[in-house]
């Protein structure tokens, strides 16, 4: 009952006591009206009395929830500080940013990744940790996530404050909220020069002990004349790759970039296409979309490929993408020349007869 109701019947009851007070003054011989008045006083008596057994009752529940609430207002905060720490000490640096790439929370492996102190990284564009040639490609890879839902990997060159550039992955997950709207982006940063710079290394070295082998391997001549387009990032890569096809009479246009790629399909058809995965501007799933949009339009139907650096590259993910073949880049020459031959439809047997 509420204090309304609680003084609403006080009045009442003092209303039915001075009626009762007239009664008795000026008609001492209405009788039946006293009893009746007296009855009415009783039964309001009994009602606030019920009305305050119910306000104690709803009392007691409202301490027992407001207990509960407590309890589980101390669970949250344990849990919370929980997920806090297990987010500032993570071993690689990671960051909740607004869909502008506005860094919102920063862990400390972050803080030393960039050379900046932990808060004020807060409020700090990520992009001021991009490298500056590059920065245009990150917003509009930003920009694309409006777009998707699934966690993107970028390869991106950063520079700390006052730091060196290095080599660094990003995962980026985007957040939504119940609408759907991307609200903020979690995002690792992960240095991968040292990576990089050992699989540049095992690959010079196996270019330095596979060329004279590549060499050496009689040439099959139903590779005559096969063309073959290459595209990566990586110079030396597209020197090595192109040397082993060569050496087995494919004829390799090797170039560094999607766009550099449509342009060659514009000219001309190859045989075969081979493709790095991650490169730093558009990567290997965006050169095989624009190829799917390609052949559906022209009516073709070109083998892909796709070649990569990196082993915990998903072979599932490029073949599911739309590439029919996946292969390291340190595999040998002889697995290289294979998987073209096969997409190609192409074998000695074949020229034999």
């Amino acid at each position: 009952m509420n204090e309304d109701e609680f003084t609403k019947h006080i009045q009442i009851i003092r209303q039915q006591i001075e009626a009762l007070q007239k009664y008795i003054v000026s008609m001492p011989t209405q009788q039946q009206l006293l009893t009746k008045a007296i009855d009415e006083i009783a039964a309001s008596f009994e009602n606030l009395q019920l009305l305050e057994e119910q306000r104690q009752g709803s009392l007691e529940l409202m301490e027992v929830i407001q207990e509960e609430l407590l309890q589980q207002n101390e669970r949250l905060a344990v849990e919370h500080q929980d997920y806090y720490e297990l987010f500032n000490f993570a071993p690689d640096a990671y960051l909740l940013t607004n869909t502008q790439g506005i860094i919102l929370k920063a862990n400390r492996a972050a803080a030393r990744l960039f050379n900046v102190l932990q808060q004020f990284l807060i409020g700090k564009p990520l992009a001021n940790f991009v490298c500056e040639a590059e920065r245009s490609v990150f917003r509009t890879k930003l920009n694309q996530l409006l777009e998707l839902d699934s966690v993107q990997e970028w390869e991106m060159l950063m520079r700390p404050h006052n730091g060196q550039v290095f080599d660094a992955m990003l995962m980026v997950a985007p957040n939504r909220d119940f609408s759907g709207t991307l609200v903020s982006l979690q995002i690792s940063v992960c240095d991968i020069t040292k990576y990089k710079q050992a699989n540049l290394q095992q690959l010079e070295y196996s270019t330095s002990q596979l060329l004279p082998l590549a060499a050496a391997l009689e040439i099959p001549r139903s590779l005559d004349g096969l063309q073959v387009l290459f595209v990566d990032d990586e110079a030396d890569t597209r020197e090595f790759i192109s040397v082993v096809l060569e050496q087995h009479g494919i004829s390799v246009t090797a170039v560094a970039s999607v766009a550099e790629a449509l342009s060659e399909l514009e000219r001309s058809r190859p045989d075969v296409i081979i493709s790095d995965i991650r490169m730093p501007d558009e990567d290997g799933y965006a050169l095989i979309r624009k190829v799917k949009a390609l052949e559906a339009e022209r009516g073709w139907q070109i083998p892909t490929a796709a070649l990569t650096a990196y082993l915990a590259e998903d072979r599932a993910k490029a073949l599911k993408a739309g590439f029919q073949s996946h292969l390291h880049k340190l595999a040998e020459p002889r697995e290289l020349v294979a998987m073209v031959t096969q997409l190609a439809g192409r074998s000695d047997k074949k020229h034999d007869e």
